[in-house]
């Protein structure tokens, strides 16, 4: 993220108040952490969907499969529709978050597919998969390659069939609708799920993130990480009434777009706000709706605000 000015608040207030009362994309949480399903305080929320990010090679870890097969059968028991995010290859991403200490290396196509299967096999009551998280990260095999995030694509198009797949899961940053385009191009115009990490709009209080995405890709777009950023170093200093903030433009402007506009493609059906958990007050990134012990924050009373009516 590079630095932004922060938009006039009067924008905001335009932006609640022309929000649909009809809008009515559905709502989950995107968390790495089991205990959640434990917690009152999300039980009270009953939502009904979780996503869930998976290394591509998590079998090949015994301590990695057991954590993926902990989450995955507790979220069954919770009777929770899991969108499953494949990810980077374990050593380059841990605990839900990349670790940038290098560029995430591409499997063949016959290795991802083969743990496409694999999960599919271990998982056949899971309905949703996002093929690749933040394909347009600089980290990622896929930067500046849509033309491999493509192909990714391609094959699990062959090997999940009957499930639904969020075709390509961008961040909200300057190349978004860019790569899209050239995706399209490469899948010859396959592809009518599409995922966005809006952070950066939602934290810098504006949409041209959003809006680049819905001009560009047709169908429905899904928020599928974004929400309030308690802190991020160095860009945020710890501040969770700012991020509570964040929080109601997420929510407001999903509303917004829950209707396909003039000049846009596509709308918002869905929105997962992440994380359940916060960190520790020193920590690089925190988006916590709770504190690590489970105390409720501020972030946790604007996400019930904003789920007021909204379908779950």
């Amino acid at each position: 993220m590079r630095s932004r000015l922060i938009l006039p608040i009067a924008v905001l207030s335009a932006l609640l108040l022309a929000a649909p009362a009809s809008a009515n994309f559905r709502v989950g949480l995107s968390e790495q952490n089991p205990q959640m399903f434990a917690s009152p305080a999300w039980h009270a929320l009953k939502l009904k969907r979780v996503r869930y990010i998976v290394p591509w090679d998590w079998y090949k870890n015994r301590g990695q499969n057991a954590q993926v097969v902990f989450f995955m059968n507790t979220a069954h028991a919770a009777k929770q529709d899991v969108l499953v995010t494949f990810a980077a290859d374990r050593s380059c991403y841990v605990n839900g978050r990349y670790r940038h200490i290098k560029k995430c290396r591409a499997p063949s196509q016959k290795t991802y597919s083969s743990a496409v299967k694999r999960f599919i096999k271990a998982y056949p009551w899971v309905k949703t998969y996002s093929v690749w998280d933040e394909v347009n990260h600089h980290s990622q095999p896929t930067y500046r390659n849509p033309r491999l995030a493509a192909k990714y694509y391609l094959t699990m198009r062959k090997v999940a069939k009957r499930k639904t797949i969020v075709a390509a899961d961008v961040l909200d940053q300057s190349d978004a609708g860019s790569y899209l385009r050239r995706f399209l191009q490469f899948t010859h115009g396959k592809g009518r799920i599409w995922g966005l990490h809006n952070y950066e709009d939602v934290n810098y209080h504006r949409s041209r993130g959003l809006k680049a995405v819905l001009r560009t890709a047709p169908g429905q777009v899904w928020l599928t990480e974004t929400g309030g950023i308690v802190r991020f170093k160095p860009h945020f200093p710890r501040n969770v009434s700012r991020a509570a903030r964040a929080i109601k433009l997420m929510f407001s402007q999903a509303k917004f777009y829950n209707k396909r506009r003039h000049g846009m493609r596509s709308k918002v059906t869905r929105l997962y706000d992440y994380r359940w958990f916060g960190d520790k007050k020193n920590a690089r990134f925190d988006a916590g709706l709770v504190e690590p012990n489970g105390k409720a924050r501020k972030t946790l009373t604007a996400f019930k605000r904003g789920l007021r009516g909204r379908l779950r």
